[in-house]
């Protein structure tokens, strides 16, 4: 839900909900509207306006798996696979995030690097 990632990005940036109100240029009652679900489809200039002020992107708010895992035992079993193999094979935190937003970048260029 959209209203949801909002909310926890306005949270971890530390802006009230009137905070981001005023940076964004929205209204406080749209924004609680959004971030409780009554209103379920605001504009993309909306969007991209709460976005922007939360240093995010559209994808961010729109993508429907963007919710955080916070139970790690719910993780697929190919998951914990994976992560295995690649700590086994020498790869740090660091590499990790740097290939997270390698890929990033590349899903923004449309692939094309």
């Amino acid at each position: 839900m959209i209203g949801v990632r909002i909310k926890s990005l306005r949270i971890k940036k530390g802006y009230s909900i009137n905070e981001l109100s005023e940076k964004a240029e929205v209204s406080k009652s749209y924004l609680s509207y959004i971030e409780r679900g009554i209103q379920e489809n605001p504009s993309l200039q909306v969007l991209s306006r709460i976005a922007r002020t939360l240093d995010a992107n559209l994808e961010d708010l729109l993508e429907e798996n963007k919710d955080e895992i916070t139970d790690l035992s719910k993780l697929d079993e190919e998951w914990v696979t994976l992560v295995k193999e690649a700590i086994r094979q020498g790869i740090t935190k660091e590499d990790f995030s740097y290939y997270l937003e390698f890929i990033k970048f590349k899903k923004m260029n449309g692939g094309n690097v």
